[in-house]
C-alpha cells in the first residue's frame, strides 16, 4: 500500500470513528456512506448501486487488499464479507440488507457495526431475492465479546 493510500484510508477511517447522527430510519437522503471493495468484485458493485437506489450519497475506494480496512474498522475475521462500508460511526461488513441498515440507524446501538459473512445467495447484490434467509451479526467494539444475530433477512 502506498504512502499516499494509506495516508488516504487513515484519513477516511478517523472521520468514520468520529461520525455520529441522530438521524432516523429510513432517511438515506443525505447520508454518506463509504465502501471499500475490490475493483473487479460484480457483487459489491451491486449493493453499492442498491445503496445509492436508496439516497445513499456513496464513496467508492476500491482496493486489491481490503484486509487493513477491515482490521481497522474492527470486522473479525469470522463475520468477514466481500466489502466493507462505514455510515454514521458504524461499519457494514458484507452483504448487509437495507433493512438491517434501517434498524441500526434507527437503533443506534452501541456496538462497531453489522455483518453478513460469506455471500449468501440471494442477499442484496447476490441475487436480490426478498424470501432468502440468513443471519446479520451485531459486532460488539469490545473484541473479547461474540457477535450475536441483529436481523434475520427473509424472517419477516
Amino acid at each position: 500500500m502506498t504512502m499516499g493510500l494509506k495516508t488516504a484510508l487513515a484519513a477516511t477511517l478517523f472521520a468514520f470513528a468520529a461520525l455520529g447522527s441522530g438521524a432516523t430510519s429510513n432517511a438515506a437522503e443525505g447520508r454518506s456512506m463509504t465502501i471499500w471493495k475490490t475493483p473487479w468484485c460484480g457483487c459489491c458493485h451491486e449493493w453499492a448501486e442498491e445503496m445509492r437506489k436508496a439516497g445513499y450519497a456513496v464513496e467508492i475506494n476500491d482496493l486489491e487488499d481490503l484486509t487493513p480496512v477491515k482490521r481497522q474498522v474492527g470486522v473479525p475475521a469470522a463475520m468477514e464479507g466481500c466489502h466493507t462500508a462505514a455510515i454514521d460511526g458504524y461499519f457494514l461488513e458484507g452483504h448487509v440488507p437495507l433493512e438491517a441498515i434501517d434498524k441500526l440507524l434507527a437503533e443506534r446501538p452501541a456496538i462497531a457495526g453489522i455483518a453478513t459473512p460469506g455471500m449468501p445467495q440471494g442477499s442484496l447484490g447476490m441475487g436480490n431475492d426478498p424470501l432468502a434467509r440468513y443471519d446479520v451479526f451485531a459486532v460488539s467494539a469490545d473484541a473479547n465479546s461474540a457477535p450475536f444475530v441483529y436481523y434475520r433477512a427473509g424472517a419477516q
